[in-house]
């Protein structure tokens, strides 16, 4: 195939401003799928997750062949997220393509997502192909859009195609558009030295790991020897193929295409995303001396939960599923943990809360199991107290691996830049909900005369929990967000635990600033009180910041009536009676133990989300 026939692309925009229904057209234009295959919309999106909720969070490839001035075109097209949690999918879609479709929703204009992932595409040197979707809605303002995003991102008003991917209307410009504008692969020999990028992984119980793979240069076919320079691993490639948008078998990948391979990989560890594939050509290079490929952003996991099984025989296989999930989502981290209350686990690492949300669901629907999972925290740094002024770094995710007060002499805790769009009438309420959250304004931008761009730094602690519903909330829900990474820094930060009937429960300790430590205390106390059940015996529920008690709640002793089948007589004998409970009751405070029932337990954590 001549490399100037191969268009490699992708798509990206805000969520749900139409990149699925969009791909479903190019789909239908192309002839990859007809009418009678395309029984539901959003093909690409193949989770029944994404379908449901009518978001994409896994990237999908699919190779389409189109006719265009009388020459055949090869198209392969990565349908990507648009949600900040998964910004990483896309960033992986970026590094395989040489160029990207904009899309922005008529009716909503630019979001922040539009921006960060616009800017990322820049970032890639990618060839941006902006189209304004759902110009077939009546609150559709297509020239008022088309001039927001000339003023936000540079891109001339004339060169936006005006699109509804739901009617089809002129879709096909746009697939012309990315012939005429997107480069094509650089030339490449497949006689060259075999060098491709694993932008995703999955795992198949059939086939075990199958890469997806964008060859920079060489070629691959079935019975190739190659290596995977990242983990040093020499493998036989057992099947090469093509995403239709199911798997095709082919005989060949050559340079510039797009397409996936088979290894017989067990181990999900053993092919990482960002590896690459590397087999010898002509340059007498051996696998120790070969230069991998530049992949994509390193994600590191910031927001971190516990998960747990409900039936603690399930915990080998939560294992596994974590190890198999991992594949083909690299943000996921995970290690063991113990609970006192909920036995053994693990203590994963997410980068929203969507996120979890999404992993949790996933485990429990695809490997059939029942879990909980604990309220989220973030990762801090303890620089630990040492002899002569010298300090070390422990990285902890867990507040029950906060060291003892004594021994610590700072924690610093993750800041974010929130960049968040809002209608102008909006703008006091967020500054006022950013400045509660401990935030410091660092900008203010009208794109136009009716938005602005509030450019804020927050701890990420202050947004992983309400600060999106309450931004929407605030805006009436017109209000988008986006964040990245900073730093760490030092926070006047400590542990918040939760005694039960004199006990220490870890599962619900949690790492707070200490101006918000007794309103954060009192609340869950209260919560506490609501949900547990009475016992025979007076239960306190305190909260505590190391051995000082801020706050308490007592949840009254049960009484049973010991007294009610007696009629008449002296009253003596109800009082001996009493004072025998009164008795019962004081040796029972003193051997009893409270159980935080399962239900009451995973009420507390969906609370505190």
């Amino acid at each position: 195939m001549d490399l100037s026939h191969i268009r490699n692309f992708c798509i990206i925009a805000h969520i749900d401003h139409g990149k699925s229904t969009l791909a479903d057209r190019f789909l239908e234009i192309t002839s990859t799928l007809n009418k009678r295959e395309m029984k539901h919309g959003q093909m690409l999106d193949t989770m029944d997750l994404e379908q449901e909720r009518g978001i994409t969070i896994k990237l999908q490839p699919v190779r389409m062949e189109w006719n265009y001035k009388g020459e055949k075109y090869i198209l392969n097209l990565i349908d990507t997220p648009g949600h900040v949690d998964f910004y990483y999918e896309v960033s992986r879609s970026l590094a395989a393509c040489e160029g990207a479709i904009l899309v922005v929703d008529a009716t909503q204009g630019i979001e922040a997502q539009t921006l960060a992932n616009c800017y990322m595409a820049l970032e890639h040197n990618l060839e941006i192909v902006p189209v304004l979707n759902k110009i077939d809605l009546p609150s559709a303002d297509a020239p008022r859009r088309a001039k927001e995003i000339e003023s936000a991102l540079g891109i001339p008003a004339d060169e936006i195609i005006f699109v509804s991917a739901k009617e089809g209307t002129n879709v096909e410009k746009v697939l012309e558009r990315v012939i005429e504008r997107v480069p094509a692969p650089k030339s490449a020999s497949d006689k060259d030295e075999l060098k491709a990028l694993i932008f995703d992984s999955v795992y198949d119980i059939y086939k075990g790991v199958v890469a997806y793979v964008r060859v920079k240069s060489g070629s691959i076919k079935k019975g190739d020897k190659v290596w995977l320079l990242n983990t040093k691993k020499e493998v036989e490639v057992l099947e090469v193929g093509y995403f239709k948008p199911k798997y095709q078998v082919a005989s060949i990948l050559m340079p510039g295409e797009v397409g996936y391979i088979v290894t017989g990989l067990k181990d999900v560890r053993e092919s990482r995303v960002g590896d690459t594939v590397w087999r010898a050509g002509t340059s007498g290079f051996t696998a120790q001396d070969a230069k991998p490929l530049e992949g994509y952003k390193v994600v590191t996991p910031f927001v971190f939960a516990g998960i747990y099984c409900t039936d603690t025989d399930d915990y080998p296989l939560l294992r596994d599923a974590l190890e198999k999930l991992q594949l083909n989502d690299s943000a996921i981290s995970f290690a063991p943990e113990q609970s006192g209350a909920l036995g053994y686990g693990f203590r994963c690492g997410f980068l929203g809360l969507l996120h979890m949300d999404i992993v949790q669901e996933r485990l429990e629907r695809e490997y059939n199991l029942s879990l909980i999972a604990t309220a989220p925290s973030v990762s801090y740094i303890v620089v630990m107290k040492g002899k002569n002024d010298v300090h070390e770094d422990k990285f902890i995710s867990s507040p029950s691996d906060l060291p003892d007060p004594a021994t610590i002499h700072e924690i610093k805790e993750p800041w974010v830049k929130v960049e968040i769009l809002t209608p102008k009438e909006c703008g006091g309420g967020i500054m006022t909900l950013c400045s509660d959250k401990r935030g410091i304004s660092k900008n203010m931008h009208y794109i136009d005369e009716n938005r602005v761009i509030l450019t804020f730094e927050l701890p990420l602690v202050s947004i992983v929990v309400d600060f999106y519903d309450q931004l929407k909330s605030i805006s009436s829900g017109y209000a988008s967000m986006n964040y990245e990474h900073l730093d760490y820094r030092v926070g006047d930060l400590v542990k918040l635990d939760i005694l039960i009937a004199g006990e220490k429960v870890d599962a619900l300790s949690l790492i707070v600033h200490r101006k918000d430590a007794f309103y954060a205390g009192t609340a869950l106390v209260k919560k506490l009180k609501e949900l547990i059940p009475k016992h025979q015996f007076v239960i306190p529920l305190q909260a505590a910041i190391g051995g000082k008690i801020i706050s308490r709640e007592t949840i009254s002793a049960y009484r049973k009536d010991v007294t009610g089948y007696l009629y008449g007589g002296d009253v003596t004998r109800k009082r001996k009676l009493l004072e025998k409970q009164k008795k019962g009751k004081k040796r029972m405070k003193m051997m009893g133990k409270v159980e935080l029932p399962q239900e009451a337990f995973l009420a507390v954590l969906k609370k505190n989300k």
